[in-house]
């Protein structure tokens, strides 16, 4: 008996519910995204109230990513195990009770184990939402439902930073968290009415791959707090950093073993061998190094450079949303008729040109320089990741959507870590060499330097009438400039490199496969 596949214009749409679940999928990939960086705005009022120091603040971001990027892969299994609906309004529901354990945090240990567990719940709902988009929608609305997929996770950790400075300036830290709890609720709500019951699947339970499970989560785990922590704690100089590496390596030694000797590993390592899904988690983990890279990159240079505060830099970041807004309506239609290679290829040279508009950056240079990089910012992100979503969709059969959606969003994730990790050495060795350099130049024998000096001194002089102080506060106003000096060349220095990368990824794109839209 043959089946009849019908043309993708004659199939039919997809009905309220699946909407229902496709925007419940949103909702919380939303709210998981957004929470990644909704902490780094408001990270010294929560570090005060906590009693926390600079270095053990960065736990609180630290701990929701490292839960998060463990999670994501296991979200594929998980669904498996407990049936879709039942794991996602468990995953809200622990959502909703860790964002208020966070938010009534009086310490850094409740604070940081909110945020493991805030992390873990959220991971979920990243790439199930991408699983429910291509389960619940026939082949020709696809394109509109990863618009909105694509849109959220670019806008969640742009939005993060300008939500969680605004409500820590205007009303209070707490509410980072405790606006979760409407958001949650709202959200399980959605997920009981737009997706199907189903039982457990308990006996996968005893039968799971549980040593590619705990070598995963080992490895991932330690491979991202060497990342997060590594240049803060001169790498491997520590000796937690050293210890952490020999775990990373046992745990991915042991998942390796899973993939050979477990009969459904828990993970599929195989979707590797694909070479145009490979192309696609290059590129994205590119873009994920590029999009997180850029929202430590420009809030730095704002406060540290520009004196903006958190709310002021974050009204920066936001201008890259715009065209993800304006474009929304437009891209499911250019997703249907333009390729999907020509696209991502678009998309990427955008990014790549607003990271060179970023390169002649000067000390006097404020928000308004960024203007027109964060817009051709904001239209090559959006234009780079919707066809890359579909692509990594398309370069797979249908019985590996959640294994593929997991490993995508993971990547995407690490690429964020990697390339956090990557630019903070740079950082710092670019930022001393160009120092060194500026202080060998200006001697005391200079004449421009002498001039300098005696110029400031004799205003400093005019101010206190000590001359030796005026001269020492001086030359305490020419090594902070230079320091400064230093730090901006590092930037536009850190925003060329990020360029070159993306543009190096162009050839890749040329791999990708275009959806099918001949069969649901």
């Amino acid at each position: 008996m043959s089946s009849t596949v019908l043309p993708a214009t004659q199939q039919p749409s997809a009905s309220v519910t699946d909407w229902v679940a496709v925007f419940a999928g949103a909702l919380g990939a939303l709210m998981a995204t957004l929470d990644i960086s909704i902490t780094n705005s408001a990270l010294p009022q929560i570090q005060g109230e906590i009693g926390a120091t600079g270095t053990e603040g960065t736990w609180i971001s630290t701990g929701y990513l490292l839960s998060e990027i463990v999670m994501i892969p296991l979200a594929a299994w998980l669904s498996r195990l407990l049936g879709l609906r039942n794991f996602l309004m468990w995953c809200a529901l622990l959502f909703i009770c860790f964002s208020v354990m966070c938010g009534t945090s009086g310490s850094l240990t409740q604070m940081i184990i909110g945020r493991v567990g805030q992390g873990f719940a959220g991971g979920a709902m990243i790439p199930t939402a991408q699983m429910i988009i291509r389960t619940r929608l026939p082949r020709r609305q696809l394109p509109l439902g990863m618009s909105i997929f694509g849109v959220i996770v670019i806008l969640g950790p742009v939005m993060g930073p300008v939500l969680g400075g605004w409500l820590a300036e205007n009303v209070s830290w707490n509410w980072c968290f405790f606006l979760n709890l409407p958001v949650g609720i709202g959200l399980m709500l959605l997920l009981f009415n737009g997706l199907p019951k189903e039982k457990p699947h308990w006996e996968g339970f005893m039968e799971a791959d549980w040593l590619g499970i705990i070598g995963m989560s080992v490895g991932l785990s330690c491979l991202t707090v060497v990342l997060e922590e590594g240049q803060r704690d001169n790498w491997f100089d520590s000796t937690m950093i050293v210890t952490l590496s020999i775990a990373m390596v046992l745990g991915f030694i042991l998942l390796s073993i899973a993939q050979l000797t477990a009969k459904k590993p828990v993970i599929r390592l195989s979707l590797l061998r694909n070479p145009r899904y490979v192309s696609v988690l290059v590129i994205v983990f590119v873009v994920g190094m590029g999009l997180y890279c850029v929202l430590y990159l420009l809030p730095q240079f704002l406060s540290g450079v520009a004196g903006y505060n958190s709310q002021q830099s974050g009204m920066v970041l936001l201008v890259s949303g715009v065209p993800s807004l304006i474009m929304m309506p437009i891209l499911p239609r250019m997703l249907r008729s333009v390729d999907t290679r020509l696209l991502v290829i678009c998309g990427v040279i955008l990014f790549a040109v607003s990271c060179f508009l970023d390169i002649s950056l000067t000390a006097q240079s404020t928000g308004d320089d960024f203007f027109w990089s964060q817009l051709l910012r904001g239209a090559g992100q959006i234009m780079a990741m919707m066809p890359l979503n579909q692509a990594s969709m398309a370069a797979v059969n249908d019985d590996e959507v959640a294994d593929a959606a997991g490993i995508y969003n993971m990547m995407r994730n690490l690429g964020g870590s990697v390339g956090l990790a990557l630019l903070g050495i740079f950082i710092d060795r670019q930022r001393k060499m160009h120092d060194d350099v500026l202080r060998e130049s200006v001697t005391a024998n200079s004449p421009l330097a002498e001039s300098r000096i005696s110029g400031s001194a004799s205003q400093f002089f005019s101010q206190t009438g000590d001359m030796v102080h005026a001269k020492m506060q001086a030359m305490g106003q020419l090594a902070n400039e230079i320091s400064q000096q230093a730090l901006v060349m590092t930037y536009s220095e850190s925003f060329f490199v990020l360029g070159m990368a993306l543009v190096c990824c162009i050839p890749l794109a040329l791999l990708l496969r275009a959806p099918r839209m001949t069969n649901k």
